[in-house]
Parts: C-alpha cells; sequence; structure tokens
C-alpha cells in the first residue's frame, strides 16, 4: 500500500463521491467499475454482496498505474468482520466500507494503513464509529435522515466526517455537500441506462459538486 493513511482518506473523499458497484458477476462489476473510473471518479468501491467480488476487485487494481491503468482508488464494501477485510485487503483494496460498526475490521484495516468508512445510523452510532477509529463515518441508510437531518447531526457532532449513502440521487448530491458530508455513496444513480449516457451524467455530476 503506497501513502499514508490520511493521505488515501484526502482521495478518497476528493471528488466527493464515492462510487458503489454492485453486479450479477464479477466480470459485470469489473466492467462498472472500469467505466466509473474512466468517466472521471477517484474512488470505486465494488461492494462483496457481488459474487466473485475479490476477484474483479484484484483485476481492477491490476490495471491501475502500475500496468497503465485509470489511477482509481479501487475499494471494497459491505465489509462485516476481520475475515472479510484480510481477504479484502490482500485482494488490493484501498479502502474498506462497512454497513455498520465493526472494531475489529477497523483494527484489522488499520494493522495495514487502510482506511475504513464504518456505518452508522444515529448519532450513538456516530460517537462510537468515531471511537473506535474509524476514518470516515457512513450515515445509512441516508434516505431516512435526509439532508435536514445530517445538519442536525451536525449542529452536535461537527467533527465528524459524514459520508450519506443509500438514497443519495444526482438531484439531491449537492444538497447533502451543503449540508455538511465530505462526500456521498452513490450506486445505481450512476450506473444506469445505456454507457454512452453514464459518462457525461458522472462528469456533469462532478461538476456540480466542485460549484461552491
Amino acid at each position: 500500500m503506497n501513502g499514508h493513511r490520511w493521505e488515501t482518506t484526502g482521495r478518497l473523499v476528493a471528488d466527493r463521491v464515492i462510487g458503489i458497484v454492485r453486479a450479477p458477476d464479477a466480470a459485470a462489476a469489473l466492467g462498472r467499475a472500469r467505466l466509473l473510473a474512466g468517466a472521471g471518479l477517484t474512488a470505486v468501491e465494488i461492494s462483496l454482496t457481488t459474487p466473485g467480488a475479490l476477484d474483479a476487485l484484484r483485476e481492477l487494481v491490476a490495471g491501475e498505474p502500475s500496468g497503465g491503468g485509470t489511477g482509481v482508488l479501487a475499494g471494497a464494501g459491505t465489509i462485516l468482520d476481520e475475515h472479510q477485510a484480510d481477504r479484502a485487503i490482500a485482494a488490493g483494496a484501498a479502502f474498506l466500507v462497512c454497513p455498520s460498526l465493526s472494531a475489529p475490521v477497523i483494527r484489522t484495516a488499520h494493522r495495514h494503513g487502510v482506511p475504513v468508512v464504518a456505518g452508522a445510523a444515529t448519532p450513538t452510532e456516530i460517537v462510537q464509529a468515531l471511537e473506535a477509529g474509524a476514518d470516515l463515518v457512513k450515515l445509512f441508510p441516508a434516505g431516512r435522515i435526509g439532508p435536514d437531518g445530517l445538519r442536525a447531526i451536525r449542529q452536535a457532532l461537527p467533527q465528524a466526517p459524514l459520508v450519506p449513502t443509500g438514497g443519495v440521487t444526482l438531484e439531491s448530491a449537492p444538497e447533502w455537500i451543503a449540508a455538511g458530508a465530505v462526500a456521498a455513496g452513490m450506486g445505481s444513480e450512476l450506473t444506469r441506462g445505456p454507457e454512452d449516457a453514464i459518462r457525461p451524467r458522472i462528469r456533469a455530476l462532478l461538476e456540480s459538486l466542485r460549484t461552491p
């Protein structure tokens, strides 16, 4: 793993979007991940709910700068325990994402210098995630909370680096960022429809999030 954990975390939120890939098989996951990277996304997460996810992750990583690839920051999502964390890191994951808080996953990842986006749904869980050492906190499911809810949480916890995921749309993403999110996790919103529509959609989204 190149660089420090804090440097990777900075890259992870640089675009203010983390692309999430869930697919029926490894080949489809790899294709979608490469498509997102080719459209300009820096960070792409392949969920372990995808059959063969680690195979797709290995191939994605193998095509990165040392192999002449796109330079995408490739991560693994839906990590539930330290065993999955170990396997994902061995496959080349530069970051891990969890749907809930798992202190063993955080400890395992940090031993290897890999940042963790730990899941939380309430202020109590957010504080617990920070206390456990989470580098970022995945606010999930975000659709139930809404940008106004995130604003309210940040009044009490302004130090929390929150990444709303689940229910974030192309239209609402700028509002989430304006409400104080450091980035947003987005999946099917990015990859739906024909391929020739995906690239301009992502580029327009990235541009909208760069606008103050």
